[in-house]
């Protein structure tokens, strides 16, 4: 049973949805789940089967468990456009992988419903940062590690848990969800170094700005030589990112190559945005 919000204070920070499909066909949705979630916790849940209007094929009735008999005088998906794009439109909504996405995408076209103009969240994206040394990066087994009830291929399950990925990353990165949906800037070509300064003879790989930023073209007058990734010559990584020093030094790859040269004994030193700033004065 969903628990729709009355009042502004009420609205969900974002939700999750999660759809199964009857066959092939992407556009066969035949569950869909919704749920939202406020300050780190479960706002509401909604879920219910659908009627596809396609053919079950018994492979996708393996996975998930639904056959026809199930949805038999369920709602179809035209049926429940208005409630899912009530929670969806305008919203932040986190799915694991964009299946979920296309599967929406491809069911309005079906059924003639407008298009549902939701603001994306791969949380298979937010889980590679978060965790970057798990195995894989599977709803079930990122439920496994963090702990979580569920039960996959369940839509409802599988919405909770794709949820709680994101709220634990928060917590895990100390990045906010603002953080997590902010676009990243491919950076143009790097400032080229001066002959001199107090930075001549360092390799620099700048994380958390782009590499034609304020930051790196502060480093090129210096004498710094900015490079795209770390490797063998790379003497200096510097982190930008608004002082968010703890959150890159556990998710960025690139600190963590850094880290692993730096073991091996590569002389490599990682430091911060506001520490060059004082060095350079």
């Amino acid at each position: 049973m969903i628990t729709t919000p009355s009042r502004a204070d009420q609205m969900p920070d974002f939700v999750v949805i999660d759809v199964e499909t009857a066959c092939s066909r992407v556009s066969s949705i035949c569950q869909v789940a919704i749920v939202g979630f406020r300050d780190g916790r479960e706002l509401f849940a909604w879920e219910t089967l659908l009627d596809p209007c396609d053919d079950f094929h018994p492979m996708n009735s393996r996975i998930h468990g639904i056959c026809a008999h199930h949805v038999a005088g369920q709602p179809t998906f035209a049926h429940v456009h208005a409630m899912i794009d009530g929670h969806l439109s305008g919203a932040i909504t986190v799915a694991h992988s964009m299946f979920d996405k296309g599967a929406l995408a491809a069911a309005c076209r079906m059924h003639g419903c407008d298009e549902i103009e939701a603001v994306w969240l791969d949380s298979v994206r937010v889980a590679k940062r978060a965790w970057p040394d798990l195995p894989n990066h599977k709803l079930g087994n990122l439920a496994r590690f963090l702990g979580v009830e569920h039960r996959h291929h369940d839509a409802l399950s599988d919405a909770r848990a794709a949820g709680w990925v994101l709220v634990r990353a928060i917590e895990h990165t100390g990045l906010s969800l603002a953080d997590w949906m902010a676009p990243v800037r491919p950076g143009g070509p790097a400032p080229r170094a001066a002959p001199s300064g107090p930075l001549s003879g360092e390799r620099v790989v700048i994380v958390g700005e782009p590499r034609d930023g304020q930051l790196a073209h502060a480093i090129a007058a210096a004498g710094g030589v900015i490079r795209s990734s770390v490797g063998s010559t790379t003497t200096l990584v510097v982190i930008g990112g608004d002082g968010r020093f703890e959150a890159w030094l556990r998710t960025d790859p690139q600190v963590r190559k850094a880290e692993q040269l730096l073991g091996a004994g590569q002389r490599i030193a990682i430091t911060t945005a506001s520490s060059i700033d004082r060095l350079l004065g």
